[in-house]
């Protein structure tokens, strides 16, 4: 019996020469990762072929749709260990799919007959290739690895504990819910002869979650008589809050960078299951001095904190007068070299910690100290540009396991990703306590005043003609508190930390 016209037609097809040359049929595959499929039209796999056109332009068009016209949802995914798991699975996929399709497209397009030459050529050009889709394939997957590590080790998950978290209601907009947003931030130094962890860096950072403007406000390390809620628990142990009234003398373990480590040591448990009780401890009572609601803290270790700035790539800020890098007041030890002043100072990560913290014989120290942070931290979110941080993002992600604890839940990142957009290109501003009027020393601050400037700041349309928030601290009666004016009291931080030598006063 005659064959049928399919197996002859079949038959031909193999058995016939190809007749283009080793070269043409060498581009023709490499040209056809671009578009998995058409090197099989070529080769007359025409059912093959459309299938994985067809299969590529979807998945070309969807990836575009979802890039453009889904932003929020792929943070979403960016911020999902699960998902995370699915994409490294599903890149590892198309990976090996694209490398089976670049071999067999050369083998069905090379010539039947070709010299050893032009073989091993093609053998070299198609090696290269797949090497380098399994190298960026890799590199890839790290990446979302790094990613899910971080995510994961930082942020927690249903499993936390804190009991100074705001409720939200999981199926309404979060931001709807918290119209300003509250973040209490620390820089923790445990290092040596501390004999424990001190929050030397205690900042609230205020933000209006429409708009993303920000108010930093900064609190000065040796604040003593921090005030508690009167619903606190605390506030029973320390009614005239957080000191000693029996002993006159200064008390550094009464400070507020003392309060992170003492608190819980004294009173562990007070607050409740706590997966950082010195956090906590602090969210409920800078929330008291301030007259605000701190929803979350973020703390980073200071110690690393040079990783951070170097996985970023460095910061740029303006020096006005030599900061010292190193050094003990009290024990009479001076630094090791100074920053010299100078605009545009590019700092690495080492420098930037010291440009943040330096004060050996800096006059005002604490309060300048207080400005040069201000300025870092303006300084990283210029330097945290998508385009940077994609760059540089395995050595970030790392960098941030080490560093940063928070009470953000992971379930909220999506909408703390988008909220951060808007920070970056909002106005950042700095709310000035009154150090004159309100704590010419941190022995007995003035927490009503401050709690007013805060309040005006932050909502300039309302003039004071009702009360101040009522204060837990009751001051001797020979302290005299200073009266403090009303009128808003934030700075541009653009102005604040332009180049203006000089030394702080």
């Amino acid at each position: 019996m005659a064959p049928s016209r399919a197996t002859r037609g079949t038959r031909a097809r193999r058995s016939s020469p190809r007749r283009r040359s080793a070269f043409a049929a060498l581009t023709i595959a490499v040209l056809g990762v671009l578009l998995p499929g058409t090197a099989y039209l070529v080769a007359r796999r025409t059912k093959l072929g459309s299938t994985l056109i067809v299969l590529s332009l979807a998945l070309y068009g969807g990836a575009a749709y979802v890039g453009l016209r889904k932003r929020d949802a792929v943070i979403s995914w960016a911020l999902n260990p699960s998902v995370l798991n699915w994409m490294i699975i599903g890149l590892a996929a198309v990976a090996l799919v694209w490398v089976v399709v670049l071999v067999t497209s050369y083998k069905m397009l090379r010539p039947l007959t070709v010299g050893p030459g032009s073989r091993m050529l093609g053998a070299l050009v198609i090696g290269v290739l797949c090497f380098a889709m399994t190298v960026s394939t890799a590199t890839g997957a790290q990446t979302l690895m790094a990613q899910r590590n971080l995510v994961t080790k930082v942020f927690g998950g249903d499993e936390s504990k804190s009991q100074t978290r705001p409720t939200i209601t999981p199926k309404k907009d979060i931001w709807q819910q918290l119209p300003r947003l509250n973040i209490l931030l620390l820089g923790a130094d445990d290092g040596e002869g501390r004999g424990g962890t001190r929050t030397d860096t205690v900042m609230v950072a205020s933000i209006d979650t429409k708009t993303g403007n920000t108010s930093l406000i900064s609190l000065t390390r040796n604040f003593m008589r921090m005030p508690f809620p009167e619903d606190s628990p605390l506030h029973k142990i320390y009614p005239t809050g957080f000191w000693d009234p029996n002993d006159p003398k200064e008390q550094p373990e009464f400070y507020l960078d003392a309060m992170y480590r003492n608190i819980p040591r004294l009173h562990p448990g007070i607050l409740g299951p706590s997966d950082n009780e010195g956090a906590d401890i602090l969210k409920v009572s800078v929330g008291e001095a301030l007259g605000l609601q701190i929803h979350y803290y973020v703390q980073i270790n200071l110690a690393g904190f040079a990783q951070l700035v170097e996985a970023l790539g460095g910061i740029t800020v303006n020096i006005n007068y030599p900061v010292p890098v190193g050094g003990n007041d009290d024990k009479k030890i001076p630094p090791s070299r100074y920053l010299e002043p100078g605009p545009n100072r590019q700092l690495n990560g080492t420098d930037a910690l010291w440009f943040a913290r330096g004060r050996y014989k800096v006059p005002t120290a604490d309060l300048a100290r207080q400005a040069r942070q201000r300025c870092t931290i303006k300084a990283i979110v210029e330097r945290a540009t998508p385009q940077n941080v994609l760059t540089n993002y395995d050595a970030i992600a790392k960098a941030g396991e080490q560093l940063i604890r928070t009470d953000i839940p992971r379930n909220q990142l999506g909408a703390f990703a988008a909220l951060g957009a808007r920070v970056k290109t909002a106005k950042i501003t700095n709310v000035d306590l009154d150090k004159k009027k309100n704590f010419p020393t941190g022995k007995n601050p003035n927490y009503a005043g401050m709690r007013e400037i805060v309040a005006q700041a932050l909502n300039p349309v309302r003039r004071t003609t009702t009360a101040p928030r009522k204060t837990t601290t009751v001051p001797p009666s020979t302290a005299a508190q200073p009266k403090t004016t009303t009128k808003p009291a934030a700075d541009d931080l653009t102005s604040a930390c332009a180049y203006n030598p000089g030394m702080p006063g």
